[in-house]
């Protein structure tokens, strides 16, 4: 595969990752197979899917303690990226960054992931009580100890925060600008594929200028894109689609334009190419410094994935999926 190099650090990973969260959390708990996991991370390791994504709140905990069973066999053939900053109460989730907390929760991964360090840290929220500063200084620190090798930041959360009137990524590069001033940032974590291109007007633009690498996180639409979910189907409750707004049986079906603009591409190279590999290759495409990072817990679907880095798409591929239409049933 493909290998594309993340932040100053240089760090090499393939150039499509894998996001382990679907396989402990958010989706479908009654599909989620440990076993079948494990498989799956195996497979992509296989193929070259070095970058392996978890966080220590996806379970919480289960998902960096599976990985860690595969670590424990295969960690030179590994890139692992986890996350700080998150608790996970019975019914909310609180931010956590505290310098104390921060290489307490460091050493609790370690020991779940079964690994002596972790090459990309990041930070999952900012605490609004804690100046953002002092976090970013505590995860530094764990780099001059040797327990991490690079530190990155999650911008998963900026929907949420946004302020009427503004780009949706203003906050996070104003963040990111103070964060810089402590210690260099090699990735930045948000949500980028064809129906959320939000990142491309300015924080795409402004890590490629400061050679930071840029994770794409949920590139397949939260499994909308790849063309296999059919409107009105219904999610289990514990299923964050069952919430979205773009995943109730009426925006599911006015979307569709989009899966089929993928399938119309996807047609122009072969009978075995998927919409899914097209809504990867576009994200490849966004530049040398991406690395998308789909969800999957199957080994089926990970190859597939994988095999993504071989399509490339043509200047008509790019010009008609930049002219699908936008989805509808947004945050906004």
């Amino acid at each position: 595969m493909e290998r594309r190099t993340i932040g100053a650090a240089a760090l090499a990973v393939g150039a499509v990752g894998l996001g382990c969260m679907p396989m402990s959390w958010a989706y479908s708990g009654s599909r989620q197979r440990g076993d079948e996991s494990i498989r799956a991370v195996h497979r992509a390791l296989d193929l070259g899917s070095t970058l392996l994504d978890t966080a220590d709140m996806y379970g919480p905990f289960t998902n960096e303690l599976l990985l860690g069973r595969v670590l424990k066999e295969r960690r030179e053939d590994a890139f692992v990226s986890t996350k700080v900053g998150l608790l996970v109460g019975e019914q909310h989730i609180v931010a956590n960054g505290r310098p104390g907390y921060v290489r307490r929760a460091c050493d609790a991964s370690l020991r779940r992931l079964q690994t002596d360090v972790i090459d990309l840290y990041q930070l999952h929220r900012e605490d609004p009580e804690v100046p953002v500063e002092e976090t970013w200084g505590a995860m530094a620190d764990l780099v001059r100890a040797g327990k991490v090798r690079a530190l990155g930041l999650c911008a998963m959360g900026a929907r949420g925060g946004r302020r009427s009137g503004t780009r949706l990524h203003d906050a996070t590069i104003r963040q990111l600008r103070r964060v810089q001033q402590v210690f260099p940032v090699s990735a930045v974590e948000a949500e980028l594929s064809v129906w959320s291109r939000e990142a491309m007007e300015t924080l795409l633009p402004w890590c490629a200028e400061r050679g930071i690498g840029f994770l794409a996180a949920m590139p397949l639409g939260n499994g909308f894109l790849t063309g296999t979910l059919t409107p009105g189907q219904g999610f289990e409750p514990d299923d964050v689609r069952a919430r979205h707004p773009r995943f109730t049986a009426e925006m599911m079906a006015a979307n569709q334009p989009v899966v089929s603009g993928l399938r119309r591409v996807a047609a122009r190279h072969g009978e075995s190419v998927t919409p899914a590999q097209v809504a990867l290759a576009w994200v490849l495409a966004q530049g040398p410094h991406v690395v998308p990072v789909p969800g999957a817990k199957q080994e089926r679907w990970v190859t597939e994935n994988a095999a993504a880095t071989n399509l490339r798409l043509t200047a008509r591929d790019l010009t008609e999926l930049a002219q699908l239409p936008a989805a509808l049933g947004s945050w906004d």
